[in-house]
């Protein structure tokens, strides 16, 4: 719901906001600049005092006023012709014209109305709408991307566009609601919606009838400071009726021009001084510093209507085109995509061709916008999911469970749920687990079973699409041919070999890091930013899958490192196993969120065998602040494969890793990581009372007998792997 309230008002309201936007911070400069070139009142000095001085320097004085930043102005008949000037409070005397800046009128003018009149002074308020609504929506999405309130502040990471529209919206947003906010009371005050007119006493039935005494001897004048003064229109002098008309911060009221008498009084409602307060905080005059960080955090709404153009025009890339998209309203057979990065999209465009050539009419839409009612004629709804980290709903799925939890009532077509993921990750497929769990819970029938798809395979959709199409009494194949990822070309700068003696080629290859250009950046076309344990993606020749690679090192590095093991066949592997300096490869990065050593100074243990090395040796390199970090290391034999032994010596002396244990399976009394954690316990107990987290990379036969020993290690103190991945201290990248 978020993402469709944030996008909709952007890409709809975008050069009307960016207009109000950048007027609006032009027209902060004004207070600040008028604040300091605007001779200012004495703080005990008296409107008497004042009016006094005016009045017997400008004859025929008609009215004072008093603006937020404290500038005088007075207007005066002279020789048959209205005159003004800003007045100096000390003397009375002229100190400036009183008419704006020709660019400060220009300038107000196209904020307020867009020169429309009141046709656009109504869009200025449905733009204010708008960013108010921009503002909110854009707050819950951080908040949901940094993981709560609480994690406002938090790093980011991602495509460089994307890091600029988040980092300007934490920002600005508080300053955008004030602006959007004080705006919408303003437009509505000026349509007069609110109970906001200034206080008006009742003109008096009678006055003194007499003439002619000096403002400066009013008491009534006398009492109020310059401060207080908001205007002040002087009374005909030659009509013995008529009365000044006063009004201050507190109200106003008629005082008699012969006697300064209060005449009449009324002091400002609520909603007046509301509406004061509103006034100065969404234009700065009178908070002359606030109207600056308020056109400042302005400023920042071209900048983010600009990345987030980006951002939406990237996803809608990520989307292929739906030829013969079925309306909504007519179709039978609805299938539902929530993906994180496109590639479900490209599977779901293969079904809904197979289906079309089948007889079947089929409509394709993101799972965040599910509803039964906009599709009254479908017979059968599939969900097709991947997922997002450790579980969590990819971009296009939305809020699709809470959606199904508020039906009530399960839809009387049948649901088919396909999982997309990748059985090395430990939450493979559990946001469309999640889906199926719902959905049994709500009673919806299944079609048929749920199925998966492993790292984008095709044969999984093939096989899974002919049981489809038997449920649906079709004959379904659904040939899918994967969209080849955009690579970026590496160059290999330097490799190091390891294993050949124990039959485990190995190498620590390192590529040079290509910088990009700035359009590639803000697109996240170059790898700018990336982590140890994000992905290196690699397409072997003859192959439409690509191989992934966990990365050794992180972008400050400036260096791209992978640890490669050759397997017997193996495509990817010997094509990169083959590489010498100077050789290139086509790759592509794929963060791994869930496979992070996390932040603060609890303690690591990074627990890996062969390969597997790689990432841990990332986080070590980059643990510059020298949390305590203890690695559990498996090799065949310290001779041949102890892969990182020099930088790990040298990393124990700079304390970047403050212990390393290690095992070996070949030669004397030959032993696994496991075993050493058996070894050491006691100490591995007491690194997780005291909170550690635990990072496990490897074969996936390693990675299970380490379960087991934790199992064992952990048991005397109620607490397992288990518990650990639950409270998110316990990871793994087994492969």
């Amino acid at each position: 719901m978020f993402r469709h309230l944030h996008r909709w008002p952007g890409l709809v309201a975008g050069i009307l906001l960016i207009v109000l936007a950048l007027s609006g911070a032009a027209l902060s400069v004004f207070p600040a600049t008028e604040r300091l070139g605007t001779p200012q009142a004495a703080a005990e000095q008296s409107v008497a005092d004042l009016a006094g001085r005016i009045a017997a320097l400008h004859p025929g004085l008609e009215q004072i006023r008093r603006a937020p930043s404290g500038r005088i102005t007075a207007w005066w008949f002279a020789d048959g012709r209205a005159r003004s000037a800003v007045v100096d409070p000390a003397t009375g005397g002229d100190a400036a014209p009183a008419d704006p800046a020709p660019a400060e009128r220009w300038l107000t003018n196209l904020h307020r109305s867009l020169f429309l009149g009141d046709a656009g002074r109504l869009a200025a308020a449905a733009g204010a709408m708008a960013l108010l609504v921009l503002a909110l929506s854009g707050a819950a999405l951080v908040a949901r991307r940094t993981g709560g309130w609480r994690r406002w502040l938090s790093r980011l990471r991602g495509p460089l566009a994307g890091r600029i529209h988040v980092e300007l919206a934490r920002i600005a947003v508080p300053g955008l609601l004030l602006s959007s906010a004080t705006a919408l009371w303003m437009s509505a005050s000026t349509f007069e919606l609110l109970p906001d007119a200034p206080a008006r006493a009742t003109f008096p039935a009678a006055t003194s009838g007499i003439t002619g005494l000096p403002l400066s001897a009013m008491p009534a004048l006398q009492g109020i400071t310059v401060a207080d003064l908001r205007s002040m229109s002087l009374a005909d002098p030659q009509d013995a009726g008529d009365a000044h008309l006063l009004r201050t911060a507190q109200g106003g009221g008629y005082l008699d021009q012969g006697t300064g008498e209060v005449l009449a009084w009324q002091d400002s409602g609520f909603w007046q001084r509301v509406s004061d307060l509103v006034l100065m905080l969404h234009t700065g005059q009178g908070l002359a510093t606030l109207g600056l960080v308020l056109g400042l955090a302005a400023l920042s709404v071209p900048a983010m209507a600009g990345t987030g153009l980006m951002l939406w025009w990237g996803a809608r890339r990520m989307r292929p085109r739906i030829r013969g998209n079925t309306p909504a309203s007519r179709a039978t057979t609805i299938l539902l995509v929530g993906s994180e990065g496109g590639t479900t999209w490209g599977f779901a465009a293969t079904l809904h061709a197979a289906l079309q050539a089948a007889g079947e009419g089929a409509h394709v839409a993101a799972m965040a916008g599910f509803d039964p009612a906009r599709f009254p004629r479908a017979r059968r709804f599939i969900v097709m999911a991947a997922t997002y980290g450790e579980g969590a709903p990819p971009a296009s799925a939305g809020d699709f469970l809470t959606r199904i939890a508020r039906l009530g009532h399960p839809p009387q077509a049948p649901l088919a749920v396909l999982g997309f993921g990748d059985r090395s990750f430990p939450a493979f497929c559990a946001y469309a687990d999640a889906v199926s769990a719902a959905a049994q819970e709500l009673g919806w029938p299944l079609l048929l079973p749920p199925g998966v798809v492993d790292r984008q395979s095709p044969q999984d959709f093939a096989r899974w699409g002919r049981d489809l199409g038997r449920a649906m009494d079709l004959d379904l194949d659904p040939v899918h041919q994967p969209v080849a990822p955009r690579t970026r070309t590496l160059r290999l700068i330097s490799r190091r070999d390891h294993g050949h003696e124990v039959q485990a080629p190995t190498a620590i290859l390192r590529f040079a890091l290509p910088q990009g250009r700035l359009w590639q950046r803000l697109s996240g076309r170059a790898p700018v930013r990336f982590h140890p344990g994000d992905l290196l993606g690699i397409v072997p020749p003859g192959s439409d899958l690509p191989r992934f690679y966990s990365l050794a090192s992180a972008s400050r590095d400036g260096f791209i490192e992978i640890v490669v093991r050759k397997y017997p066949g193996g495509l990817c592997s010997g094509r990169l196993m083959s590489l010498r300096p100077g050789d290139t490869v086509a790759a592509f990065l794929r963060p791994n969120p869930a496979f992070r050593p996390g932040r603060g100074r609890t303690p690591l243990i990074l627990i890996g065998a062969g390969s597997g090395i790689g990432p841990l040796a990332g986080v070590i390199r980059a643990n510059r602040r020298q949390r305590p970090v203890h690695l559990f290391f498996g090799m065949r034999h310290p001779e041949s494969d102890f892969l990182y032994r020099e930088e790990l010596d040298d990393w124990q002396q700079d304390g970047r890793l403050t212990a390393l244990s290690t095992a070996r399976s070949r030669g004397e009394r030959p032993h696994h990581v496991q075993d050493a954690l058996r070894s050491e316990a006691a100490e591995v107990a007491r690194l997780i009372r005291d909170g550690a987290r635990v990072m496990v990379c490897g074969g996936r036969g390693m990675a299970l007998g380490v379960r087991a020993a934790l199992e064992d290690i952990l048991a005397p103190a109620g607490r397992s792997p288990v518990t650990l991945k639950a409270e998110g201290r316990y990871v793994e990248d087994v492969f």
